[in-house]
């Protein structure tokens, strides 16, 4: 009964795909004919190298030709470089009981005394085969102790020898190792090539599945032929022999939700407040919004090689080729790889307001000014003017957060006189001229530079708001998730300078707790150091977006209705010049 249930087990592993379809023959591999090739005429020819270095991506064949490779050069009657696969040797390697074949995992091997112990043995003749071969997998794992060890017996083997090392990171080998070896750099497979073989074990298997379902497999897998068919193992085993393609996109993770297309579309026609509502109608629906984000990058990438006139690159049918050439008939090429970037790099791992990043890289992406979008309502566009209009006087709280890189900020002194406002004039008075920031000061794309008034000095509260994006930019990549910018953007401001104690107004609590966190305060107040010249502390508390905290007010300028009315337009530090009874 043991001995039974031991055939059983042994057969349902053998039954694995990535190891049941294991290529036998050079030619059966898949997408590495430049290698194939040449080791067939080496092996034809006689001239078989003693060192071999197979460099490339998971699942390429690396360990696959490999073995190949150590069966032909063994096997009793090769033909044309390539194993019989009927010989005595043969069905050895074939069955995994040829022990002239030595499979070492250089991952938990790497050490100087398991390279001794192995420079030792391979002095002993082969029990069986021609040649003994050793297959070094992953032999970037070697110490360089070990490596030092091993590097004789590798330059000079004992002729029944061959060395084969693979390897997926050869920038970690010794430059002495690689040039004692033949290196052969593996390709990851095309989608065409990964989609053949998993269509010719289907087909073997009697598995029914659209030629859809396998297109997104051989995408998911990124040119990983073993990743392939582990994924088509998976869902044979989860769906049963008839497979569809809501159930590959299910096990995916794929949503197949046609508002990614949608929100792509409102991306190119700048449609603000379409796309804000699209992503918060996901983010309802309980979608992931990263898996959303990347097949929105994919998309993107599709219309950016279609624009670039590399159409034969992108994988879809001809209608929706004819559909996705019409959405980009208007858009620039900068315009589409901007997006691409905005969306790529953006930081989706705030879970708690997932949404609120994906707006953020919306509205920047649409507030760009390099695309002439396609016309919208007369509602759309005023909200779109709303939020892109550069003059101070329609400049919004969310236009800030939000601002774009070519945006400069506006002045943080207003005058306030109220006489005027008597009299049906403009209340507002410019500011002087030294507040203004100077052309050229902060062009895009370069790093903000604070011009202090004197080393070590205190600022005033306007000097820290003319200046405030700049900090904010500053720590982009700071926090446990690296989004602790993302925090102080969208949820607070200075208001007010207490000596070397910077007050920040925050909207909610939970901002508030999160940056009074000691980590993230230390953080913060680091950065401070390091941007306005002085060891500033941060004392947050909470206020009403859009008024002045009782501390931004001095004894002779009480709380006025024109202030007031000023700073809910969004205005700066607006303060009252004159009052006449």
């Amino acid at each position: 009964m043991l001995t039974a249930w031991g055939i059983i087990m042994a057969d349902m592993t053998s039954q694995v795909f990535y190891r049941k379809w294991r290529p036998k023959t050079l030619a059966d591999v898949v997408g590495q004919d430049h290698v194939t090739q040449t080791l067939r005429n080496a092996v034809r020819s006689g001239h078989v190298a003693h060192a071999y270095l197979f460099c490339g991506p998971r699942g390429t064949g690396k360990t696959s030709i490999g073995r190949i490779l150590a069966k032909t050069v063994n096997c009793m009657s090769p033909k044309d470089g390539e194993p019989c696969n009927t010989c005595d040797m043969c069905r050895s390697f074939n069955e995994g009981s040829a022990i002239d074949i030595i499979e070492i995992d250089a991952a938990s091997n790497r050490g100087i005394d398991d390279m001794r112990e192995l420079t030792d043995k391979v002095h002993y003749a082969p029990n069986a085969a021609r040649y003994k071969v050793y297959i070094i997998d992953e032999v970037h794992m070697i110490t360089k102790e070990g490596s030092n060890a091993f590097l004789k017996t590798l330059e000079e083997p004992p002729p029944h020898v061959i060395f084969i090392l693979a390897t997926t990171d050869p920038q970690k080998i010794l430059s002495t190792i690689l040039s004692r070896c033949q290196r052969f750099d593996f390709r990851r497979l095309s989608n065409s090539a990964v989609i053949g073989k998993l269509d010719e074990i289907c087909k073997s298997e009697n598995i029914v599945i659209p030629n859809e379902a396998l297109r997104l497999v051989a995408r998911v897998s990124t040119g990983s032929l073993r990743d392939a068919e582990n994924l088509l193992e998976q869902l044979l085993a989860y769906y049963g022999n008839n497979i569809e393609l809501p159930q590959v996109q299910a096990m995916l993770g794929m949503t197949g939700d046609l508002r990614v297309k949608e929100l792509a579309g409102y991306v190119l026609s700048k449609n603000l407040s379409a796309g804000i509502k699209t992503i918060n109608s996901i983010s309802n629906d309980g979608l992931d919004l990263r898996q959303i984000n990347k097949e929105i990058v994919n998309y993107l990438r599709d219309l950016l090689l279609i624009k670039t006139a590399d159409e034969e690159l992108v994988d879809v049918t001809r209608d929706e080729l004819a559909e996705m050439k019409t959405a980009i008939a208007n858009v620039s090429i900068d315009y589409l790889v901007r997006a691409i970037k905005l969306f790529g790099t953006g930081d989706l791992r705030l879970d708690t307001y997932s949404s609120l990043p994906m707006e953020l890289i919306f509205v920047e992406c649409t507030l760009s000014t390099d695309h002439k979008a396609v016309p919208i309502s007369s509602e759309q566009a005023d909200i779109g003017a709303r939020v892109t209009e550069e003059k101070p006087q329609y400049s919004p709280e969310h236009s800030r957060r939000a601002e774009p890189v070519k945006q400069e900020r506006m002045t943080s002194s207003i005058t306030i006189d109220p006489a005027a406002a008597k009299q049906g004039k403009s209340a507002f008075s410019d500011p002087p001229a030294e507040t203004l920031p100077a052309a050229g000061a902060n062009p895009a794309g370069t790093a903000p530079v604070l011009q202090k008034k004197d080393a070590g000095s205190l600022q005033d509260l306007d000097y820290f708001i003319a200046h405030w994006k700049e900090f904010i930019d500053s720590m982009r990549g700071e926090g446990s998730r690296r989004n602790l910018d993302a925090f102080l953007r969208s949820a607070c401001e200075p208001i007010g300078v207490e000596g070397d104690v910077l007050v920040l107004g925050f909207y909610y609590d939970f901002h508030k707790n999160y940056i009074e966190d000691q980590k993230y305060k230390h953080l913060v107040e680091k950065k401070l150091r390091e941007i306005f010249g002085h060891p500033y502390k941060v004392r947050c508390v909470l206020r009403e977006k859009g008024k002045r905290s009782p501390e931004q007010f001095t004894d002779d300028e009480p709380e006025n209705p024109l202030v007031q009315a000023a700073l809910e337009m969004g205005l700066k530090n607006p303060r009252v010049i004159e009052e006449k009874p």
